[in-house]
């Protein structure tokens, strides 16, 4: 895969959007069935803020292949409106977002980030975090607000993963949000994240080693983001995901310089 020709684009035709549809419900639908019977149909997963023109779709390519996709969205006046706030973003739905966003802040909320099964130990991760940041950075966005998947539908597993980034050093020092009680969450989980030992392990208040789900862990060590609040319940994928802050002022600068080598196409080191 070495010698493969990698590149990526904003989406903009609808042989674009197509891709953009298609490798979300190959990831969401097909390998983690997260989504319900209808998506089946069509095998592509949209929702309303995907046709808004504040909504920023990315692509990448590997060859002539749609590998990997994500969403950056940009403050909407008419989400603004119907929820009765002056912030224009998704999240704003779910969590009070006033004491994050201050004056002089640009926030967009990046998600929907999936890269294909195959892919995944390629460079097509970084490649898709370096359409991310460029991207942003052109639009003048200052920060990312967002919330990483916790791969669980469990209470107990997500509120060991909001422990073991504490003990991390990865909470934000900075801003803090009030989460919902998570009352659409299974009696019974189907998902569960950390084995019955690890659990056990946590139970004595040994977190040192335990594993961490791969998009918070990802963000907090490649990206810099922060975690603004416990877990919240995501009713739309019935799972839990960790609200994050990433200010692109203080992405790491190891991470910078791969964005800037794959952008240019010189030596990290240059």
């Amino acid at each position: 895969m070495s010698c493969i020709h990698w590149r990526w684009r904003v989406a903009t035709t609808q042989r674009d959007l197509d891709d953009v549809a298609r490798i979300r419900w190959a990831v969401f639908g097909g390998e983690m069935g997260l989504l319900h019977a209808q998506w089946s149909v069509s095998r592509r997963e949209m929702t309303c803020i995907d046709t808004l023109d504040t909504t920023v779709h990315l692509l990448v390519h590997a060859g002539s292949e749609a590998v990997a996709t994500m969403r950056v969205a940009l403050p909407n006046a008419e989400v603004a409106a119907n929820l009765g706030g002056t912030v224009g973003l998704e999240m704003a739905q779910r969590v009070d977002l006033s004491r994050v966003i201050q004056p002089g802040m640009s926030f967009a909320e990046p998600s929907r980030f999936c890269v294909l099964p195959k892919w995944r130990r390629t460079e097509a991760v970084t490649w898709l975090q370096t359409a991310m940041y460029t991207e942003s950075r052109r639009r003048g966005v200052t920060h990312w607000i967002a919330s990483a998947n916790l791969e669980t539908d469990s209470p107990e597993d997500a509120l060991l993963s909001w422990q073991v980034a504490a003990s991390r050093g990865w909470l934000s020092p900075r801003w803090r949000v009030d989460v919902p009680d998570p009352w659409q969450a299974p009696v019974h989980p189907r998902n569960r994240f950390y084995t019955p030992e690890e659990r056990a392990r946590a139970e004595q208040g040994q977190l040192d080693g335990l594993r961490l789900p791969r998009s918070p862990s990802l963000f907090a060590s490649t990206m810099g983001a922060r975690f603004i609040s416990e877990p919240l319940y995501d009713a739309y994928f019935q799972w839990f995901t960790l609200p994050l802050v990433m200010a692109l002022d203080e992405i790491p600068a190891d991470s910078l310089a791969r964005f800037h080598a794959l952008e240019f196409g010189v030596s990290p080191a240059a």
